[in-house]
Formats: structure tokens, C-alpha cells, sequence
């Protein structure tokens, strides 16, 4: 397509996770083209700045470096983790596809399978993401976190050596990983707790890959690449990206959303959180996502205030559903700030 041979460049993180997810996807890519995928290691400034991620900031921390090499022509396209993406999409460049997203849940990993509610007052949790550290107290407000960075098979060794009595991974890193590591396996006799979405809702597009290219790549793979979207995915992960693009905080907010497709009805829930005293505000919303039908159909759950029905998106009526996901995203995002949730949240 745009290299020597016909081989299509796939720029990538060199972590082993990010080497994972971008070999299952330039797998399909080869599936579906008929061309060899080849990986193209970059290095991100959140692969080289052990820092916290709340002090170094979570917008594009991982994703700049890698946009910088796409946009000089070093490598063709990229997979990001969705959840560590600005909103914003660089003028020049195009999220070609959202392939189907896997679990989008939290794990908690720990020694012996003791679910997180019922560990002892002060042990000691391992997370550096503040949704994750506003969790874990709303949780059990008896335990300790501890700001942890590096890669999965790093946080996992901290528990296994007993220095962590817990740390919280996404289910779909652990997922891919396993993909990879068949014979090893990434946990060994460690156990993990599948904390559901109903009370742990995630970062917006958890689970989910971006596939982006340049806005004036050629048809040829443009084409290629849109055959690996799922819709379903894109419409989801829409409608929580739009949650975060109107709280106007960062990936780094302690904030969650997470949507589910059904037939013609989007759910969404969102919550923002205090950073450790349990108080939260959240909203959990359907509506419809038919053309000219776009409406409130379901109660909203508050948190912290009490219950009421949803008001639909604004301008979504005969909208199509992308753009119909994001207005309910957006409504989602302005009922949370009318309720109070910009006083929990960091300023960008």
C-alpha cells in the first residue's frame, strides 16, 4: 500500500500489551488486505516518565509520540488503547475503525481470591488511576492505595512477592496478554475478581482499540482498515468519549462511563467521584438511538441526588448513531455538571 513490497506499517508502544493488541489487529488487518503487517516500535513519553499519571498528565501521554511518527510518515497506522486517547482528534489525522471492543470490566488481583470488600482495614491496593483510587475507597473505605506504574507483568509480580495485597488491571489488558502468553500464562496462581459495571463502571472506551491513520491516506487502506470497525463499539464508545469531551477533564479524571448497545436503545452510565470520600455523582440513562426518535426511555439513577427521568439528547432527533451516541454523551455530560460534578473534578 505505501511501503516497499506492499507492507503496510503499524505504529505501536513497545510494552508487551500494546504489542499484543496491535499484533491481533494487524493479523485481521493482513486477513482483510492480503498484505504483511509489519510492527513499528515507538517510544511514548508514558513508556519513559515513571511519574504518576496524575502529575505528568493523562491527555495524549502515550499517544504523542506516536501520532508525531504517523504524521511525518514513519509508520502508516496506529492502535491505541481508546482509553488513553484524547478526545480531540489531531487536524490531519482519522480513526479509521474501532474493532469489537473485549471486557470492558476492572479486575482486582490478589493472592487468595478475597474480594475487595472484605480485605482487611489497610491493605495495600495498587492503582496510580484516580477513578480507580476513588473506587477502591467507595468500595472499602478501609484500605490504602498505592500509586503503581509499569507494565502488567510488573503489578502483578508486586502482589505475587506479597508486597501489594491487591492491584486493580483492566480484564481486557489481561485478556490480550494471555492471547500472547498462552504457555505462561500472566496471573499463575494468582486470582482475579471481575468487579461488574453496574458498580464499577470504567474509563471511557475500556477494552476498546483505536485504529487511526492520516486523513489523506490512500483509499486502498482507508478501506481496508474500515473493515475491521465494529459499529456497535463506535457507537458506544462514542457516546462515552462524548461524556468525557463535555466534562472537559482529561483521561486522568476520576470519572467513568461505560455504554451498552441494545437493538435500538443506548444505555449509558457515568459517575464522577470525590477523590477518596465516597461521594460521587452518577447517571444511568437509555435512550433511543433510532433516526427521528432520539428520547428519553429509561430512569435515571442518582447517586447522590434524587431520582428522575432523563430529558433525551438535545439535537440528536434524526441524527444518525454516531452522531446521535454523542449528543446523548454530551446530555449525560451536562446533566453531571448541573448536578454539581465540576466541583470533583480536576481543571485541565
Amino acid at each position: 500500500m505505501t511501503s516497499a513490497a506492499g507492507t503496510i506499517r503499524l505504529g505501536t508502544r513497545r510494552s508487551a500489551l500494546a504489542q499484543a493488541q496491535s499484533g491481533q489487529v494487524a493479523r485481521a488487518l493482513e486477513e482483510v488486505s492480503g498484505r504483511r503487517v509489519e510492527l513499528v516500535p515507538i517510544t511514548s513519553e508514558g513508556d519513559t516518565n515513571r511519574a504518576s499519571l496524575s502529575e505528568i498528565g493523562g491527555r495524549g501521554v502515550f499517544a504523542t509520540a506516536l501520532r508525531e511518527a504517523l504524521l511525518r510518515g514513519e509508520c502508516d497506522f496506529l492502535v491505541h488503547s481508546l482509553k488513553d486517547l484524547p478526545t480531540a482528534v489531531p487536524e490531519g489525522l482519522v480513526i479509521a475503525a474501532t474493532p469489537a471492543r473485549a471486557d470492558a470490566r476492572d479486575v482486582a488481583i490478589t493472592r487468595d481470591g478475597t474480594p475487595l470488600h472484605e480485605l482487611k482495614s489497610g491493605s495495600a491496593i495498587g492503582t496510580g488511576s484516580p477513578r480507580r483510587i476513588a473506587q477502591v475507597h467507595v468500595r472499602n473505605p478501609h484500605l490504602h492505595t498505592v500509586d503503581l506504574r509499569g507494565n502488567v507483568d510488573s503489578r502483578v509480580q508486586r502482589v505475587a512477592k506479597g508486597e501489594l495485597d491487591a492491584v486493580i488491571l483492566a480484564a481486557a489488558g489481561l485478556y490480550r496478554l494471555g492471547d500472547a502468553h498462552e504457555e505462561s500464562g500472566v496471573l499463575g496462581d494468582l486470582r482475579a475478581e471481575p468487579l461488574g459495571l453496574a458498580e464499577w463502571p470504567t474509563a471511557p472506551g475500556q477494552g476498546a482499540l483505536a485504529v487511526e491513520t492520516t486523513a489523506d491516506a490512500p483509499a486502498e487502506l482507508r478501506a481496508a482498515l474500515a473493515a475491521l470497525d465494529d459499529e456497535a463499539t463506535r457507537i458506544a464508545v462514542t457516546a462515552e468519549r462524548a461524556v468525557l469531551e463535555g466534562l472537559d477533564s482529561g483521561c486522568q479524571a476520576p470519572m467513568a462511563a461505560h455504554a451498552e448497545l441494545s437493538g435500538g436503545d443506548l444505555r449509558v452510565r457515568a459517575v464522577v467521584y470525590a477523590p477518596h470520600d465516597g461521594w460521587r455523582i452518577g447517571i444511568d440513562v437509555t435512550e433511543a438511538l433510532r433516526p427521528g426518535s432520539v428520547e428519553a426511555a429509561g430512569l435515571a439513577e442518582e447517586y447522590i441526588h434524587r431520582d428522575g427521568r432523563g430529558n433525551g439528547a438535545d439535537s440528536a432527533d434524526g441524527a444518525d448513531p454516531i452522531s446521535a451516541a454523542r449528543e446523548i454523551g454530551l446530555s449525560v455530560a451536562r446533566r453531571l455538571l448541573e448536578r454539581g460534578a465540576a466541583d470533583l473534578l480536576p481543571r485541565p
